[in-house]
C-alpha cells in the first residue's frame, strides 16, 4: 500500500455479516472461512490494507471455495485496518504498526496451523499490502502457488528469489507497481528454470481493481472477474 489509489474505489459497506462463510480463529488470527474444512486443498487470501471484511473480497473467497478449496482470509490487521477517510490517517505510522514482514510472520503461523489440520496443499493470493507478503511467501516451500495482483513496492531481490510458480496480475494505471515494472519482473521470472510464471497487465484499469470496484460498473466487474478466473486457473493447475 502505497499511494491514494488504494482507496480510489472504497468499499460502500465494511461489515462482518458478508459472506456465504463463517468467522472463526486459526493462527491466533480471525479468519473468514469459507468452503469445506475437511479439503486437502486450501487457498490463503491476503487483503490490501481496508481489511479481511471488505464485500467483494469475502465474494472472491467464497468463489474459490465453490471450485472445492478451503479458502481462508486472515485479518493481518488486528481489527485495525486502514480507515477508509485517507485523509484522517497518518499513513506512515499505519505501516510502521502493521507492516508487511510481521504479515509474512502471521502467514506463516496460519499456514502452519492449516497444515496441522490435514491440508496438503496452499496457495496464497495477496492484494497490494498482501501481494507483498505472498510474494516472500513464495520464496520458500510454504505455499505451492503464488498470484500477486496489483501489489505494494516489491524489490528485484524479493523476485530473484521465488522458488514457487507465481502469476503477477497488474494494472495498466498503477502508481506502485507500473507495468513497466511488472513486466521486467516478468523477465526475471522468466529466467527462472526452476518455477512457473507469467505477467498480466489488464488494460484500462487501476490499482485495486480486481477487489475494489464499483459492483454496478460492468466494464469494472468484467476485469475483476477476469483476474479472479486467472487467479482460480493457476490455483486450479498447481494446487492439487
Amino acid at each position: 500500500m502505497s499511494s491514494s489509489q488504494c482507496f480510489e474505489n472504497p468499499p460502500s459497506i465494511v461489515s462482518s455479516a458478508c459472506g456465504a462463510g463463517t468467522v472463526e480463529e486459526i493462527g491466533g488470527l480471525k479468519t473468514y472461512f469459507s468452503g469445506t474444512h475437511d479439503s486437502s486443498r486450501a487457498i490463503l487470501l491476503i487483503a490490501d490494507a481496508l481489511g479481511y471484511e471488505t464485500p467483494n473480497l469475502r465474494k472472491l473467497a467464497d468463489k474459490v471455495a465453490a471450485a472445492g478449496f478451503l479458502v481462508v482470509v486472515p485479518d493481518f490487521f488486528y481489527g485495525n485496518p486502514f480507515s477508509l477517510d485517507y485523509s484522517q490517517i497518518d499513513r506512515e505510522a499505519w505501516l510502521k504498526a502493521h507492516g508487511t514482514e510481521k504479515g509474512y510472520e502471521d502467514a506463516k503461523v496460519v499456514i502452519a496451523a492449516l497444515r496441522s489440520k490435514g491440508v496438503s496443499s496452499i496457495g496464497a493470493a495477496g492484494f497490494c499490502w498482501g501481494g507483498v507478503v505472498v510474494t516472500r511467501l513464495a520464496r520458500s516451500d510454504d505455499i505451492q502457488a503464488a498470484v500477486v495482483l496489483h501489489p505494494g513496492r516489491i524489490s528485484d531481490d524479493e523476485i530473484n528469489e521465488v522458488k514457487t510458480p507465481i502469476a503477477i496480475l497488474g494494472a495498466e494505471i498503477d502508481n506502485s507497481s507500473p507495468p513497466e515494472r511488472l513486466k521486467h519482473f516478468g523477465k526475471i521470472l522468466s529466467a527462472k528454470l526452476e518455477s512457473d510464471s507469467y505477467v498480466k497487465i489488464f488494460p484500462g484499469v487501476a490499482h485495486g481493481w480486481s477487489t475494489i470496484y464499483n459492483v454496478e460498473d460492468e466494464a469494472a466487474v468484467k476485469s475483476a472477474e477476469e483476474a479472479h478466473g486467472d487467479m482460480l486457473n493457476w490455483f486450479t493447475k498447481y494446487v492439487k
